[in-house]
């Protein structure tokens, strides 16, 4: 990295840290929400293109660019099923839960099962959604930005600056920045910098994607040399890697694949991750609660449905095109220290001065926009669910000022909690297995509340206090070592088991369907599909057809 490539960084960190703070100077009181409905949902005034790449910036973190390019090269376009199966997981939310959210005119979605069920289960999802959004959203986006800058300075695991730990130095510094623009200019500082940060790390992805397409020679050389050398990392002494990569450009893999991600595993599991982070959790769905009305809020998910196409081939594929660089030997035999090297490795060995600022820099933005939505989110639960529900005389300025100290607190638990990913194999792996122990009694307590009459507050409560027991025992058991077992069946399992739960004490303690819940429960499954919400290609349920037909065909092609 050259002087001017460390300029480009700096000047665009302090660019977006100045963005941020711009937002705040220009938020205004907002007749649909006071001070307080300005700041955290940015007084409900998003249309669907700003959330659909709201919704995408808050998902791509530095872990996608980082994580997916080192799955990629240990295990080829398979762990790619996570972004192409989001697609299928965001028509249902513009389909079954949007609306019931922008019916409910909530601010979180902790308030949304309040309506729909009790305060008891209003407080247990809080609790869920701050732990989400600390450790799973900020703390491996604050880690991954890190691992980053360790990488472009060429620094090695474990290094030190002065005596303290490089990569906790980074994170602290990343995350201080961070949170000074959030804290100051609330949801719009976010959306902002967001849409603006998307757009450079998209350009940045696809240029390493280009550069590495165009050196192999193109797909049919790049499955040809896949197909004729073996895994650059089987030369490696005590490498637990010792197989080829022939099947490095297929998703669906069968039983028994180094990956750990057989095509049932898939198939069962990932919904259980993705209805809870794309339909049920506040970091990511806050977004569609900003929506001007019910039309852009069906909307957004399908657009952000459509950008979940392109990180299989600009995020994983890069990891990809590296293994088979490294075999050709183009790099004149070097290659990646490690598999989590990947994506810094291609940064500092194929792009020219300039471009490697460029593209470092919208690395670290991915970070801190994953960092800053989800600092955004925990602001707005922590105001809303925790005083506001007990203080509810509490005016908008000091609901304001809540959300800003904890903002300045949620960045420093981030940060406490980041190092927690280097425990696992590779960081996506920790950030999915998190999910998979986490997700499982919301997303049934989410499904069977808004399809099922009968469902209690009772059972929801018994549901989420169970389920979130069963999650910490796998959790405890996977991180001692006494049982790995495949973490996508694991989450299956426990999803029929809280499912199981809920169903039984429904019957055991039946209650009446509140008269405010009448409205947050569809009558039948197709009841959505009934409202008609814009013409053409605005109607949700042909773009929802549409961006089905496109996945299926995704998958038909790259089985």
């Amino acid at each position: 990295m050259s002087l001017f490539d460390w300029a480009i960084i700096v000047l665009y960190l302090l660019g977006v840290v100045g963005l941020g703070v711009a937002a705040g100077f220009v938020r205004r009181k907002s007749e649909r929400g006071g001070e307080g409905g300005h700041y955290f949902l940015a007084g409900n005034t998003l249309t669907w293109p700003v959330i659909g790449l709201a919704m995408f910036a808050a998902n791509i973190s530095t872990v996608h660019l980082v994580s997916l390019a080192e799955t990629g090269y240990k295990f080829g376009l398979v762990f790619g099923n996570f972004e192409w199966m989001a697609g299928f997981t965001l028509i249902l939310l513009s389909l079954f839960f949007a609306p019931l959210y922008l019916r409910s005119r909530v601010a979180t979605l902790p308030d949304f099962l309040e309506r729909r069920f009790d305060r008891r289960s209003r407080d247990v999802l809080a609790v869920v959604s701050l732990f989400s959004a600390i450790v799973i959203h900020m703390g491996v986006a604050l880690y991954t930005a890190a691992w980053v800058l360790r990488g472009i300075l060429g620094l090695a695991p474990g290094a030190t600056i002065m005596g303290v730990d490089a990569l906790m130095l980074f994170i602290v510094g990343l995350g201080v920045l961070t949170g000074i623009y959030t804290m100051l200019g609330g949801l719009l500082a976010v959306v902002w910098t967001e849409s603006v940060q998307t757009i450079l790390l998209l350009l940045g992805a696809i240029v390493i994607t280009v550069v590495g397409y165009t050196r192999i020679g193109g797909w049919a050389q790049l499955a040809q040399t896949l197909a004729s050398h073996p895994h650059p990392l089987s030369e490696v002494a005590g490498s637990k890697v010792t197989w080829g990569t022939a099947n490095f450009l297929h998703m669906a893999r069968p039983a028994g694949d180094p990956s750990g991600l057989a095509w049932y595993s898939i198939l069962l599991g990932y919904p259980v991750l993705g209805i809870w982070y794309w339909c049920c959790d506040q970091t990511i769905v806050q977004r569609v609660l900003a929506a001007k009305d019910e039309k852009n809020a069906r909307l957004g998910p399908l657009f952000c449905a459509f950008l979940k196409i392109w990180p299989v081939f600009i995020f994983v594929l890069p990891g990809v095109i590296c293994v088979a660089l490294v075999q050709i030997g183009f790099f004149a035999g070097a290659a990646p220290q490690t598999a989590a090297d990947t994506y810094t490795f291609l940064i500092t060995h194929m792009l020219p001065i300039g471009l490697k600022g460029l593209v470092a820099a919208a690395m670290l933005a991915a970070a801190m926009q994953t960092c800053s939505a989800a600092l955004n989110s925990t602001a707005t639960l922590v105001a809303y669910d925790l005083f506001k529900r007990h203080i509810p005389d509490l005016g908008e300025h000091s609901l304001v000022i809540i959300g800003k100290g904890t903002t300045v607190l949620g960045t420093i638990l981030a940060i406490v909690a980041s190092p927690i990913f280097g425990h696992y194999t590779t960081i996506f792996e920790g950030i999915n297995k998190l999910i998979s122990y986490v997700a499982p009694p919301i997303t049934a307590v989410f499904l069977l509340g808004v399809f099922w009459r009968r469902a209690s507050a009772r059972s929801a409560f018994i549901t989420l206090v169970s389920g979130i027991a069963m999650g910490l025992v796998a959790f405890v058991i996977d991180w001692y070592d006494i049982y790995r077992g495949d973490f996508m069946l694991i989450a299956f399992i426990l999803l029929v088991l809280c499912m199981g739960v809920m169903v039984i004490t429904a019957f055991m303690f039946p209650e009446p369907l509140k008269p405010e819940a009448e409205l947050l429960v569809w009558q039948q499954w197709h009841e959505p599909l009934r409202a008609k919400c814009g013409s053409g290609l605005s109607d949700y349920r042909v773009m929802s057809a549409l961006v089905f037909i496109v996945f299926v065909t995704l998958y038909i092609t790259f089985r």
